[in-house]
């Protein structure tokens, strides 16, 4: 930038050019430190796999052989239209349509079903295998422990098949039949709640004739 100014006599006279220039060096520091802080503070979302059980295609298994629980260990989820969704506590037996109820989504629906669910040896898969889960949580929050994953993660899979180390805890198998009409969120609904009951042993499968015949004796929309 030049300036120009007048001096005694009437005359002009040049004095220096001045360079105005922004030095932007500590605001590249400033910038490599922020995406280092937030590198080092944020952690990485790790990604979440679910596992799921399908039925078996071969076709030389029997029916006696598909079922290897206690009948009121079992329990069967219906996915039918217009988000509604029904259950049978047991065997599901055609001839008995007062078998099926009527539940809702959420906490106060199938998972306070689940939850609730008693044994004919009068105990509580779903709350025994979330205690149990409650206390390897527990251990596994203890800093002094410094359990890692892949040890959390057997033992949360023996937890979920009734293995302890000291006993051995109830656990219960869900049959989950969606319609044609049931949506892709009322089956992924189904699957949240295994996780959120901590359900180890559970399968999608297709309906048949006998859940058809119990459903339309109880007027359900498919």
């Amino acid at each position: 930038m030049e300036m120009m100014t007048t001096n005694g006599k009437g005359g002009k006279s040049k004095q220096k050019k001045m360079n105005v220039r922004v030095d932007f060096t500590p605001m590249v520091d400033m910038m490599m430190l922020l995406i280092t802080f937030f590198m080092l503070c944020t952690s990485l979302a790790k990604p979440q796999t679910m596992e799921l059980s399908m039925p078996s295609n071969d076709k030389n298994l029997q029916d006696q052989d598909k079922s290897v629980t206690k009948e009121s260990y079992t329990i069967t989820i219906y996915c039918a239209a217009d988000n509604q969704v029904y259950y049978v506590a047991g065997l599901v037996k055609p001839e008995d349509p007062t078998i099926l109820k009527k539940t809702t989504w959420g906490s106060k629906g199938i998972r306070s079903v689940l939850y609730n669910h008693v044994t004919d040896d009068g105990t509580y898969p779903v709350q025994d295998v979330m205690k149990a889960k409650a206390e390897l949580d527990k251990e596994k929050a203890d800093v002094t422990k410094k359990m890692p994953d892949s040890i959390y993660n057997v033992r949360l899979n023996q937890i979920k098949a009734g293995i302890l180390s000291d006993k051995k805890i109830t656990t219960m198998t869900v049959i989950i039949k969606a319609s044609d009409n049931a949506t892709y969120k009322n089956l992924v609904d189904a699957l949240d709640e295994m996780q959120i009951c901590s359900i180890g042993k559970y399968v999608i499968d297709k309906l048949n004739q006998d859940d058809f015949t119990l459903l339309k004796k109880n007027n359900v929309k498919l």
